[in-house]
């Protein structure tokens, strides 16, 4: 009996080949490939490897080679129809008939990738024709290339109800076909057939080979859907396929990783930009799948979302997807953007690098699970940890591979352990400061009483009164908590108050006091993904920049806890001694506005002189200019 390849390909995508091979072999994994001792032969150094991105098994030793279907009928002595039979039942499809109406099916399908490429091809046309002017420069707008808009196949379907079919039909295409094709609606009451897409920038969907199975649309105009996809046909169901599967297979295998995105924009600019490994699902939340898929291009996906409280929702519902999936090595991370950025915005505004930076350390699945089942919650209660405690173990409950769930029930448990109340330490979240010896009045660098001050060591290139330094300065305040959280204890009183003018540190030194609040022993990469997670990943990675450490050396993690406090009270210092002295510069200035006589002129100067050597400059100030003198 003959199968499709369309039917062969599906049961490739439902049974992974890993897992196959893995049932009778000890695999490791070795980069892209695993190996391991090879089933066909006796050998003591392992020289047997599986491809799953490739699709097969070889072995070095004896040349043993092949697909699924080989090595069911190697190990097993089945047939091939046998094997495929066998693989079938796995992958939970029936077995297609040798019959006249299977033979009809097989044949609409070679047909259906036919009339799919010929309206790939007519909607290009028309991108570059006068009725998709207005299409071709949103496209130009959105920063793209005409070399990235060939390579992605993007079209315009024009705002008519027959053009497509008319072009169709005079290619001698049936009319059922495009029906078929999800490329023509046929009304209920028996009317003609219309374009299912219409005044629309189109994208060509491809499956793994490549080849056109279905167009997302993007509406130009006011229409009731911003995005349509083509509906389910025999070739296309969007649970099961991801866009930009095909192109970036090869990218992934480079990269070892592989980017998950919201739409089709996204993948394109950064794709435009260099980071081709990236895909998105069509439309829908990440199915079981779309993860087999994404598990075949890099053993972890990491996903890319908004930062705020929808894109926090979709993560949880991703990772609590992927639960039930995960096995040894395989997991999924999250990269959460700025607040008002998508991967479009944020490549062609800040480059690729700053794509980079926010996928070079996702947060953990199980990290987003934990914050998820923390965030907004009171617990400072006996009752109310074991709530959360057992909250925590159903999700573990939910892991199937046993080795997994192991070390997810570890995991938990720590997590679990840090909420208990601490010896010598602070209550719950809602415990507040107990008090720690010798800290409690320990404020080194602030004036002594009868305004002397007491002298400020090193400064560390953190001094000036311009706003540059100032912002330094709040950026070493926040930044030495993201490196330090354990001084949050010694700190949180000056913390709590501290002035933050920038409105992004202001917002990470807020969710430093949620979190640290609640949190003992919380250390510096937690604090990071709990960061990252609330959309602060950008602001977080300009805190962490090896610039800030060459001016404030107490930010490196060797540093201990006593020069970093002694660093960050002294900075404190700085930038209330600095707000204090333009204060009063402001007043002697206006001073000698008023009166601009000797005496108010040797105090604005004397002023001046204060602040240039607070800010560790040797210039003299000038003097200042009398009101109406010539200019």
């Amino acid at each position: 009996m003959k199968f499709s390849d369309h039917f062969l390909d599906e049961i490739r995508a439902r049974v992974t080949l890993v897992d196959l091979v893995g049932r009778r072999v000890k695999l490791r994994r070795q980069g892209r490939e695993h190996g391991g001792l090879c089933p066909f032969h006796n050998e003591k150094t392992p020289s047997f490897t599986v491809s799953e991105d490739k699709g097969f098994f070889h072995c070095f030793g004896c040349g043993a080679h092949g697909s699924h279907f080989d090595f069911v009928m190697r190990t097993e002595g089945l047939s091939f129809p046998e094997a495929v039979e066998r693989l079938a039942a796995e992958a939970g499809l029936e077995m297609p008939q040798a019959s006249p109406e299977e033979a009809e099916r097989e044949r609409q399908a070679a047909t259906l990738y036919d009339v799919l490429e010929a309206a790939a091809a007519w909607f290009e046309s028309k991108l570059g024709s006068a009725a998709g002017k207005s299409a071709l420069q949103y496209l130009r707008d959105r920063g793209l290339s005409d070399e990235t808009m060939a390579r992605f196949r993007l079209g315009f379907a024009p705002d008519s109800r027959e053009e497509l079919k008319q072009a169709l039909l005079s290619r001698g295409f049936p009319e059922d076909l495009a029906v078929m094709a999800g490329l023509l609606k046929q009304p209920e009451d028996g009317g003609s057939s219309y374009a299912v897409f219409r005044n629309r920038i189109m994208f060509a969907i491809g499956d793994r080979q490549g080849r056109t199975i279905a167009f997302g649309g993007r509406a130009l105009g006011e229409q009731r859907a911003k995005y349509l996809n083509t509906p389910e046909t025999p070739l296309f169901h969007k649970g099961r396929m991801l866009y930009n599967l095909a192109g970036a297979r090869q990218a992934a295998r480079q990269a070892d990783s592989v980017l998950v995105t919201e739409g089709y924009m996204d993948v394109i600019a950064l794709s435009q930009a260099g980071i081709g490994h990236t895909v998105a699902p069509l439309g829908t939340a990440l199915t079981e799948a779309q993860l087999g898929l994404l598990w075949r291009l890099a053993a972890e996906p990491v996903l890319c979302l908004d930062g705020d409280a929808a894109g926090r929702a979709a993560a949880q519902r991703a990772a609590e997807r992927a639960l039930p999936l995960l096995r040894p090595g395989y997991s999924l991370g999250f990269a959460f953007l700025p607040e008002g950025e998508d991967p479009d915005t944020l490549v062609r505004g800040h480059g690729a690098a700053a794509i980079q930076r926010l996928v070079a350390e996702p947060v953990p699945l199980a990290e987003v699970l934990w914050q998820h089942l923390v965030t907004g919650r009171r617990l400072d209660t006996p009752e109310r940890q074991a709530a959360l405690r057992k909250d925590a173990y159903a999700l573990v409950d939910r892991v199937e591979d046993a080795t997994v769930r192991s070390y997810y029930g570890d995991f938990v448990a720590a997590k679990v352990e840090q909420l208990r109340p601490q010896r010598g330490g602070r209550k719950g979240s809602q415990g507040g400061r107990q008090g720690w010896p010798g800290q409690q009045n320990k404020r080194p660098w602030r004036r002594r009483r009868g305004g002397a001050e007491r002298p400020l060591p090193q400064r560390y290139g953190l001094g000036g009164d311009d706003a540059g330094s100032s912002e330094r300065r709040e950026r070493v305040l926040v930044a030495t908590l993201v490196a330090h959280p354990g001084l949050f204890s010694r700190l949180e009183e000056d913390f709590v108050q501290l002035e933050i003018r920038h409105p992004e540190l202001d917002k990470v030194r807020r969710e430093i006091l949620e979190i640290a609040g609640r949190t003992p022993d919380l250390d510096s990469k937690s604090l990071r993904d709990h960061l990252s997670i609330r959309g602060l990943a950008a602001t977080t990675d300009r805190l962490t920049a090896p610039d800030l450490e060459s001016v404030a050396p107490f930010l490196r993690h060797e540093a201990t806890l006593d020069e970093a406090e002694e660093g960050w009270r002294q900075t404190l210092a700085l930038q209330h001694q600095a707000v204090e002295l333009a204060a009063e510069s402001l007043a002697q200035a206006a001073a000698f506005a008023a009166d601009p006589g000797p005496e108010s002129e040797g105090r604005l100067l004397a002023t001046k002189r204060h602040e240039h050597s607070a800010a560790g400059l040797e210039a003299e100030p000038k003097h200042p200019a009398v009101p109406g003198d010539a200019a």
